[in-house]
């Protein structure tokens, strides 16, 4: 018996799942009583909740679509859409150690404490709701492709211009399969106009059962509900689960998958050399060593402005056990993104061409190399990964509104009063995920926006707390100007017809055809192309163009080829900036450009940071004092001896002089205890191992 789709046993198991978080939800929420239980979790988790939260909180299955989607379009490489972050986390260590010992509740208190500017701290939780907001859209959007690739329709049960999609999905795919070997003029003309309609999002793999629109409000309420009755100790309690049915869903098509294929050697057999290379190829890959390196330095920027990092390091008991939970939680994601990066290869190999969205591979391999109640596991694993993220992140989100936009122009209101507004601001936050779901539907594009955009906040929140001369007035300004560059102008761009169809901004790489030396698959043994498998052969490989400011280039009627172009997706305005330079940006390559895009997204806020606060009034040295003096000062283990700390600390700055690298300078920046060297040295060790572990899963034959 099916059920939209699905076996009554995988129905049967996604409904105990529900049931069991919903009832975990009300059972923490008997012990929320008011704002620090529902925010901060009273700032009494101990190192297991935190390793999990942290897990939790850091693992979606956005994550392992997002890796598994990029490896099938473009090898191993493309891994580094997700797994850049290996190389941040050591930083974690530092980060976590900061908003420890801020002792606050969310980075809009720290800008409003740290600058003395309560409209600063209220303009972050602005900034950063909306960034939440597109942040659920994501995990929406991948539960849902994950739902709709596992109920696909029967041929049968299509419509007439729902097979017609189809259809021309597989011309187009069988064309461009050919299309290194030459395609005669008539094909050539077809698979031009089949691939316009292709960038324009109009063939289709199949067509699902599941509507996304009744998906996202189903997820969105049973997410809402649990986490608006417990708040920040449900999320840690629920997460402590979900990571357990994380490491499920991550695990379960890896055996399954490397059976059918044959093994690492039936592997191998059916992947492309190039697409095992670690780093990427300059010419094959969009994911160069140097693409790798500048997405990786925006990152790092960006990492602190990420709302729940505040709450998840303060709802711990010590500093300690906070950086345990951080760099535990962490590292152990990253291990399991190994078996993430593995799946992607093993869906070239079983599914190469196969499906007109990358997005929905996961779910595709699932239905098909799953049984039912493993199916139903995998549903409950992907749920899992998104609630995970999205419960944590909806209670940061809530306390950054009640906290820095609501209490300021409501205050001395009961505990009560501001619980119940914080539960709305969950709602709020949840439901306009779902917005974002409806008219974004690339996965990838998202991911590389919420890489650069938090470090419009991300570097004033680095400098803030380790450089004194940095001023409000700088912060406002480089935010401003940085807002327009990634954020409205990117958006804007796109939606203006004097934008789309504007041809300087239509400029596109140029196309190229390249030799490349490989090792023979399967395929070519069949097609005569080489006498065994593993011989090394040539291959002509077309690299197709790429639009320079725009994501994509098409044509308006794809039948027609000399019909005009139109921009399609996100507009670059860090290369339209750079381009003002007279640099002719149609002779770099797709991952020069990238790379390009994130090493302005990295540097320029903080050019403008610096320069800015040179020439901007400082911010009082008593107000100064008083913030390091926090910042430097250990978090104890009761309240008597933290007041008593801090009050000494407040009383007399002076003494942490001598425990600073440049004690005469304005920078704060504290001598590294043998706890620092080997904290962040060893979490560098881990990086290596890691690495080790890729290199050693792509060389296994």
């Amino acid at each position: 018996m099916h059920i939209w789709g699905l076996h009554i046993l995988d129905v049967f198991i996604i409904f105990l799942y529900i049931g069991i978080i919903l009832w975990l939800g009300k059972r923490a929420g008997r012990k929320t009583k008011n704002t620090g239980d529902f925010f901060l979790a009273g700032r009494k988790l101990g190192k297991f909740y935190q390793f999990f939260l942290n897990f939790g909180c850091s693992t979606n299955a956005d994550q392992a679509v997002a890796v598994s989607r990029e490896i099938y379009r473009q090898g191993i490489g493309g891994m580094w859409i997700q797994f850049l972050v290996l190389f941040l986390t050591p930083f974690y260590w530092f980060t976590t150690f900061f908003f420890r010992r801020v002792r606050l509740t969310t980075i809009g208190d720290y800008f409003t404490e740290r600058f003395k500017s309560k409209s600063l701290g209220g303009s972050y939780a602005v900034f950063i709701l909306l960034m939440s907001i597109l942040g659920g859209g994501v995990g929406y959007m991948v539960a849902a492709k994950t739902m709709m690739a596992m109920t696909p329709k029967s041929v049968e049960q299509c419509s007439y211009e729902e097979r017609l999609s189809i259809e021309q999905f597989r011309e187009y795919q069988g064309l461009k399969s050919r299309l290194d070997e030459g395609l005669t003029s008539k094909e050539q003309t077809r698979y031009e106009e089949l691939n316009e309609k292709n960038k324009r999002g109009e063939l289709h793999s199949f067509i699902s059962h599941t509507n996304p629109v009744l998906f996202y409000f189903i997820y969105a309420v049973i997410v809402g509900i649990y986490t608006m009755l417990g708040g920040f100790r449900a999320a840690a309690i629920t997460d402590a689960i979900q990571g357990i049915l994380i490491i499920t869903f991550s695990l379960i098509l890896i055996p399954i998958g490397l059976h059918r294929i044959g093994g690492f050697s039936g592997l191998h057999a059916s992947v492309p050399d190039y697409m095992f290379e670690l780093f990427g190829s300059v010419t094959m890959s969009e994911y160069a060593w140097y693409t790798i390196f500048a997405m990786a330095l925006a990152n790092l920027v960006s990492i602190i402005a990420v709302a729940p990092g505040m709450a998840t390091a303060g709802s711990a008991k010590d500093e300690m056990t906070a950086r345990f939970g951080m760099i535990g939680g962490m590292f152990f994601k990253r291990f399991i993104m190994i078996f993430w990066a593995l799946a992607g290869l093993l869906a070239i190999g079983l599914y190469a061409g196969m499906l007109h969205d990358p997005d929905l591979i996961w779910g595709f391999m699932s239905k098909d190399l799953l049984f039912p109640g493993a199916i139903g596991l995998m549903l409950v694993g992907i749920l899992a990964a998104n609630m995970s993220t999205l419960d944590a992140g909806a209670v940061s989100y809530s306390a950054l509104f009640i906290k820095n936009l609501y209490e300021p122009f409501r205050p001395d209101k009961s505990e009560k009063h501001y619980l119940f507004i914080g539960r709305i601001a969950i709602a709020v936050t949840l439901l306009g995920g779902i917005v974002v779901a409806l008219f974004v539907n690339n996965l990838l594009e998202l991911f590389k926006y919420m890489i650069s955009v938090p470090a419009i906040f991300g570097a004033s929140i680095w400098l803030g707390f380790i450089w004194r001369r940095l001023t409000k007035s700088a912060v406002f300004i480089q935010v401003a100007i940085c807002l327009i560059i990634y954020a409205i102008i990117p958006n804007l761009f796109q939606t203006l017809d004097w934008a789309r169809y504007n041809e300087s901004f239509l400029q596109e790489t140029k196309a190229k055809t390249v030799t490349i030396t490989i090792s023979a698959l399967t395929e070519d043994v069949e097609a005569g192309k080489a006498e065994y498998i593993g011989q090394p052969i040539q291959r002509q490989h077309t690299i197709e163009p790429a639009g320079v400011f725009f994501e994509n280039v098409a044509r308006t009627d794809p039948a027609d080829p000399s019909s005009p172009k139109v921009g399609l997706g996100r507009f670059h305005a860090e290369i339209w900036v750079l381009s003002w330079l007279g640099i002719d940006f149609s002779h770099y390559k797709k991952a020069q450009l990238v790379a390009i895009r994130f090493l302005f997204d990295a540097i320029f806020p903080l050019l403008l940071l610096f320069l800015i606060s040179f020439v901007t009034n400082p911010t009082p040295k008593r107000h100064l004092d008083r913030f390091f003096a926090k910042m430097h000062t250990p978090v104890q283990k009761t309240p008597e001896e933290e007041k008593k700390a801090l009050e000494d600390s407040y009383e007399n700055p002076e003494k942490f002089k001598k425990d600073k690298i440049l004690p005469k300078s304005n920078w704060e920046i504290l001598k590294p205890t043998k706890l620092d060297l080997l904290g962040f040295g060893g979490s560098w060790v881990i990086v290596g191992i890691i690495i080790l572990l890729l290199l050693l899963m792509i060389s296994i034959k």
